[in-house]
């Protein structure tokens, strides 16, 4: 059985422009997001991308013309050859009386009641339900569809599905939480035998997101919305929760099973209504280090409060010993490991895909294991690898090079040199370009479009941030580490691996003046475990860096600048490096170097 994922509408910014505000900073304040294609194949997942990185538009939310394509391509497939198409959205009809039933009954101005309802109408009626998604899917393939082999999989029930196919499809309980769904925020259940159950007593509506809240404080601090929150993480380390916590005293309240609300719902059509209250708990809103660490760390502990409240519930209602942890607020990785480590189940794992980015696999997944025709088909999956994209041969590679004429120069490299000149050239304060193989899905990089550089200079965070990434000073990098060496170098508590970033642990103290540039001012990394399994050629650099420096981890961070996509072909990798202060460059086999102007 083929199923293609999809994810991504055409007119959707346009609407959300046009009816809700979604222009500047609030860009990214819009549904289907993080658009992209997967492929599965007998329950093989053989193809993902996201289609930002083909479009080059940061989160787009267009429909992914260019994934699809790819998938198909790269499989040898055509559109009359797919079974089933998975959407990761279900706004039925049903859905659409619910959000309308939802708005009536809110306290709202009527004026502004009636906008919101003839707002929402209009995105239903111009992307989101289930004929306009076909009309568009059929406008922008030039293959129309099969009404009865689409299946629309309800959002939550996607993110599940994701981390449920990723943990190797055991048996697991769940929490999922993000900004919304098609009416929810949140959800927690269990999925045994790709069945899945939700505990519905303890969803909760879009009026109470904690990824919405969370969007409210990034605006509030000045940074994007739904694209930003990883700032807020970063801040946090600078400084320690307020006693007492205003989140928690006077916005946050919890309840029974797992629930929680504010102390009024989230607005729709006023996304800066909590404003007044932060600034009334927190004083007037100052451009300062030091106010907006405050901010962020009382938000951090609300966020592992309110989370943590919900595993409780969760830990009650079933017996499973498996946690799956899924949806954007799962990125948040300084709260997974808090949240792990004050729960009994025996693991958690947060996917690579646990943002939207995953959708379309785990809508995929949801479409196949419960498709009647797959009913004979094993249903257990190989270790499912991240680098699923897209992958240039070297004829690509040398036509982008010859393109740049003299302004760079390289050497084609064995796959032995790779490795012995790359890890030479760390033993310096230098920041090199890694470039391999498949493009991983998701939004971190994980190793084949990465940024590397040597964690023992304590200013290589600042040469990155300000020269290379054009990002703020205070934002911290990641240390990627064999998963053997980890817990020599890491607090890990009872994790023994990492290897997508989703998770943040304490460095060992020994440890902090051989990796500062990996340790953040509190004192902890986000930690990237790696394998040979896994990615062979990096794992074989970084023990060829450690035998020359015993410097046992190597700086992380993705191969793009502020605000762009992380690069996905050859010629995106050249012209981040000649754009940036970037000194090497590793394309597959070639080490690229730029060549100075004369004078």
């Amino acid at each position: 059985m083929i199923v293609l994922g999809c994810n991504g509408f055409t007119r959707v910014s346009e609407i959300f422009a046009e009816h809700f505000g979604a222009v500047g900073t609030e860009r990214h304040y819009l549904l289907g997001h993080d658009a992209g294609a997967s492929l599965l194949v007998d329950g093989e997942l053989v193809a993902a991308v996201e289609e930002e990185r083909l479009n080059r538009e940061k989160k787009t939310s267009d429909f992914p013309i260019n994934s699809v394509k790819w998938c198909l391509d790269h499989a040898g497939l055509q559109f009359s050859d797919v079974d089933l198409i998975a959407i990761p959205w279900d706004f039925s009809a049903e859905v659409l009386d619910g959000m309308l039933s939802d708005i009536t009954s809110a306290p709202m101005e009527p004026a502004a009641k009636q906008d919101l309802l003839r707002n929402i109408s209009e995105l239903f009626a111009g992307a989101v339900s289930h004929d306009a998604i076909l009309a568009d899917f059929a406008a922008r393939t030039g293959f129309t569809p099969d009404p009865d082999k689409v299946v629309f999989v309800p959002h939550h029930l996607a993110h599940a599905m994701t981390g449920y196919y990723m943990a190797g499809m055991k048996d697991s309980a769940f929490l999922v939480s993000d900004g919304r769904a098609e009416r929810f925020s949140s959800m927690i259940g269990e999925i045994r035998d790709g069945r899945i159950r939700v505990f519905d007593e303890s969803t909760i509506g879009a009026e109470y997101s904690m990824g919405l809240l969370f969007a409210a404080i990034t605006r509030y601090l000045g940074f994007v919305p739904n694209n930003d929150e990883y700032k807020i993480m970063g801040l946090s380390g600078f400084a320690e929760p307020p006693a007492p916590n205003p989140f928690l005293e006077h916005i946050v309240e919890l309840h029974e099973d797992g629930r929680y609300t504010f102390c009024r719902p989230l607005e729709t059509d006023n996304p800066r209504s909590f404003e007044p209250l932060f600034e009334q708990y927190f004083g007037p809103v100052q451009d300062t280090l030091e106010y907006k660490a405050r901010v962020a760390s009382a938000a951090q502990e609300m966020l592992t409060v309110v989370t943590s409240h919900q595993l409780r519930a969760l830990e009650a209602k079933t017996d499973l010993n498996h946690l799956l942890f899924e949806g954007g607020v799962a990125l948040n990785c300084l709260n997974n490991t808090p949240l792990f480590e004050g729960s009994r189940f025996d693991d958690m794992d947060v996917s690579f895909g646990a943002s939207d980015t995953g959708i379309v696999i785990g809508a995929a997944v949801h479409a196949w294991s419960n498709h009647p025709g797959s009913a004979g088909e094993e249903k257990s999956v190989p270790p499912v690898t991240p680098y699923l994209g897209p992958e240039y041969d070297d004829l690509t590679i040398q036509q982008a090079l010859r393109e740049l004429g003299d302004r760079v120069a390289w050497s084609c490299l064995s796959d032995d040199e790779v490795i012995d000149q790359a890890a030479e050239l760390l033993t310096e304060k230098v920041v090199i370009g890694w470039y391999e193989g498949r493009i991983e899905h998701g939004p971190r990089a994980l190793g084949h479009r990465s940024i590397l550089a040597n964690p023992k200079f304590p200013d290589i965070k600042d040469i990155i941030n300000t020269k290379v990434k054009h990002r703020e000073p205070f934002r911290p990098f990641a240390p990627l580490v064999l998963e053997s060496d980890a817990p020599k170098i890491f607090d890990m508590g009872r994790k023994t691996r990492s290897p997508f970033m989703t998770f943040v642990f304490p460095v060992r103290p020994e440890f902090h003046d051989l990796i500062p540039g990996a340790t953040h001012v509190d004192g902890t990394s986000r930690v990237q475990t790696i394998t040979d399994q896994d990615t062979p050629r990096l794992a074989a650099l970084l023990r060829r860096f450690t035998a020359l420096t015993d410097v046992p981890c190597l700086i992380n961070t993705s191969f793009n600048v502020a605000g762009e996509p992380i690069v996905c072909t050859p010629d995106d990798a050249l012209n981040c490096f000649l754009g940036t202060e970037i000194d090497y460059l590793m394309l597959g086999n070639y080490l690229v170097t730029k060549v100075k102007a004369s004078r």
